[in-house]
């Protein structure tokens, strides 16, 4: 059954409030002491000044006192000390610190004379007492000294109101401060949840992501261990990119929210415990633990996954509704087994990606299931696109040109070839690599359409070509049509006409001469910016024709709004002739006259076939049965040769001719 990924939990916790707290306490705690100590200082300096102040009033008081050793007098004016509860002791003494009056709060011990550290500092200081002492002066004479004595019980009292204070300050701080951590702890938390989400989940179909797909796959693999087996299916949606292209991106979310829901059924009823990932665009993964660590033989474990793949396959057959619309979806599943085809995550994934390729590039709408020999193709094409791109710099590309022939001639017998009845040639690159040797175009255009490289490819092929024809023209006075081969990249290239002008004008290639050729496929796929692409080639000259003719979906309103001059009939229909590719070659061709358009007929390989398409009223032919592709010097000396032939009167047939280059094996001429 499916098992959903569970993201991971938030990392922070209460053990990150209780830190804050600690901290944010520790903070207080050290402000507030700091504080009371701050307000203590403060408080003890104003009570020495207070004091001082007392001492000094007494001081005055006691002049005449002292001047005249009047002991009741200066009794009297300690007396005036009792309004100031916190003054506890004080006394008057003379300039010899002999006491002349003394004065005790209650039960509090007398004060002692000055003595010379008292004098020094000016004021005493215990824990629990304060004495000053003031000199008393007269005509700037010091004739005594006042000594008072404080009790700290009120600055005590004070200091402990402002602890108190700021105790409670700091709890409420403590408490707001928790509240407000809490809240940011809820929101980070709620945040943090999100983005492990966002993280771990696909938006659009809620399923787990490439992130979280590449973490449950490590713990799939750690789980089945050295005897299990988990087997990995990537499925890409083949032309999915058509429905967001008709039918809106909007739609392609839907539909893929639909996909996902039916492939997890099918996960749910293979009773496997597996899990369904969104990987990409239209790309979906099922980690299967195909036996958890238990023992489980490779055929086993394959028959599983491919049990599973098919299953898949037959799910998506069923078509799916978007409002009105019934849609039609297949899809490209490749299969990879661990620990069989590979130990590690990049290793399972990688194979598995190079299994589905090979599903689909051999028709889609299937599964494959990795082999030793799908990977020498990946590594092999790997080294095809590498190599590829410096092929143009080392010269490795060469041209071959095939012949095409016209059929409509009054005096051609059925099998004959002269040079007056070769009409132009197509031009066919090919590849010679140093090491691997001749790749044909069928391995190196598809990469080269894949990379972009085929632009540059595409120019070089072009300018050569013209290059060729304008020698043929200028040396060996042999006019020929060229035909060239554009590439559905090239077409959607803003630069194309301009750079096809550009090779014109440097060559010296006549426009007329110049024929380019797009397949119906291609031609299709953006209708009007293709038609006014064409147009414009049109309008310099050069002639435009339809490759493969007969494979697409092009409608008869659509090829009439076509600047075309040419249709070539694909070879499938004429290597079906005799028999049915005869009759629809000949609606082609009747077709194609009432639209004014001449017609090649490609693959033309025996007498029989060129018969009846010359009965049909071809206007074109091009095979195996006139030449196969040549190289520039071997097909001059092709038509050199149809010249003597015709100089001296005899005959040179297709058939016997077929085959004149030697440069070229048979494989790859085509």
């Amino acid at each position: 059954m499916s098992e959903p990924i569970a993201t991971p939990r938030p990392r922070l916790g209460h053990s990150m409030v209780r830190a804050n707290m600690a901290g944010a306490g520790a903070a207080l705690t050290i402000a507030g002491f700091l504080l009371i100590v701050f307000q203590f200082i403060a408080l003890h300096a104003a009570l020495v000044r207070d004091v001082h102040v007392q001492a000094r009033i007494v001081g005055a008081n006691s002049v005449a006192a002292l001047l005249f050793n009047d002991r009741r007098a200066a009794e009297e004016t300690l007396g005036a000390l009792e309004a100031s509860p916190s003054l506890r002791a004080a006394g008057i003494f003379s300039a010899l610190r002999k006491p002349l009056a003394l004065y005790q709060h209650g039960d509090a011990a007398p004060v002692l004379a000055p003595d010379a550290a008292m004098l020094r500092d000016s004021h005493v200081s215990t824990l629990t007492t304060l004495e000053v002492v003031e000199p008393v002066e007269s005509e700037r004479r010091v004739i005594g000294y006042v000594v008072v004595r404080s009790s700290l019980t009120e600055l005590y009292m004070q200091l402990l109101g402002y602890a108190v204070l700021t105790v409670s300050v700091g709890i409420g701080a403590m408490g707001l401060a928790y509240l407000v951590i809490a809240r940011m702890r809820r929101a980070v938390l709620q945040a943090e949840a999100h983005l492990d989400y966002l993280a771990h989940i696909d938006s659009v179909t809620e399923l787990p992501n490439r992130h979280a797909f590449n973490e449950r796959l490590q713990v799939s693999l750690k789980r089945a261990g050295q005897a299990g087996a988990v087997g990995l299916l990537l499925l890409d949606l083949d032309n999915f990119k058509v429905v967001n292209d008709t039918l809106g991106h909007n739609n392609g979310d839907r539909l893929l929210r639909q996909v996902a829901r039916r492939l997890n059924d099918v996960i749910d009823q293979a009773n496997l415990r597996a899990v369904l990932c969104r990987i990409g665009g239209d790309e979906f993964a099922v980690i299967a633990e195909l036996s958890g660590r238990a023992q489980i033989a490779e055929t086993e474990a394959a028959t599983l996954a491919d049990g599973l793949a098919k299953r898949i396959l037959a799910a998506l057959a069923a078509p799916f509704a978007l409002d009105l619309h019934q849609i039609y979806v297949t899809a490209s599943v490749g299969v990879s087994l661990y620990p069989h085809d590979a130990r590690d995550v990049q290793a399972l994934t990688r194979n598995a990606d190079t299994a589905m390729y090979h599903a689909k590039n051999h028709g889609k709408n299937a599964a494959a299931s990795f082999t030793s020999e799908m990977d020498q193709q990946a590594r092999r094409r790997l080294r095809v696109e590498a190599d590829l791109r410096r092929a143009l710099d080392r010269d490795e590309l060469l041209l071959a040109y095939q012949p095409q022939v016209r059929l409509r001639t009054k005096d051609a017998h059925d099998t004959v070839i002269s040079k007056a009845n070769v009409y132009g040639v197509e031009a066919l690159v090919r590849w010679r690599h140093p090491e691997i040797g001749l790749i044909g175009p069928g391995e190196f255009i598809a990469v080269a359409e894949e990379t972009g490289l085929i632009v540059p490819l595409g120019l070089w092929v072009l300018r050569t070509a013209c290059e060729q024809a304008v020698r043929w023209m200028r040396e060996d006075g042999i006019t020929l049509q060229v035909a060239v081969n554009l590439s559905a990249r090239q077409t959607r290239d803003p630069a194309l006409v301009e750079n096809v002008m550009d090779v014109l004008r440097e060559t010296g290639m006549p426009p007329h001469q110049l024929e380019l050729e797009i397949t119906e496929s291609v031609l299709m796929e953006d209708i009007e910016d293709n038609i006014a692409l064409l147009e414009s080639l049109h309008a310099a000259g050069i002639s435009l024709s339809i490759d493969d003719f007969g494979t697409g979906y092009s409608s008869l309103a659509y090829l009439q709004r076509f600047p075309i001059q040419k249709l070539k009939i694909d070879r499938s229909f004429v290597q079906r002739m005799p028999g049915d590719g005869e009759a629809i070659a000949g609606a082609v061709i009747a077709m194609a006259h009432s639209l004014r358009m001449q017609v090649v007929a490609e693959g033309v390989e025996d007498p029989e076939q060129l018969a009846l398409l010359r009965d049909a009223g071809c206007d074109l032919g091009q095979g195996y049965l006139f030449s196969r592709p040549q190289q520039a010097d071997t097909l001059l000396a092709w038509l050199n040769r149809l010249d003597t032939a015709e100089d001296d009167g005899s005959a040179v047939f297709a058939d016997s001719e077929a085959a004149p280059s030697a440069s070229l094996p048979s494989s790859l001429a085509g």
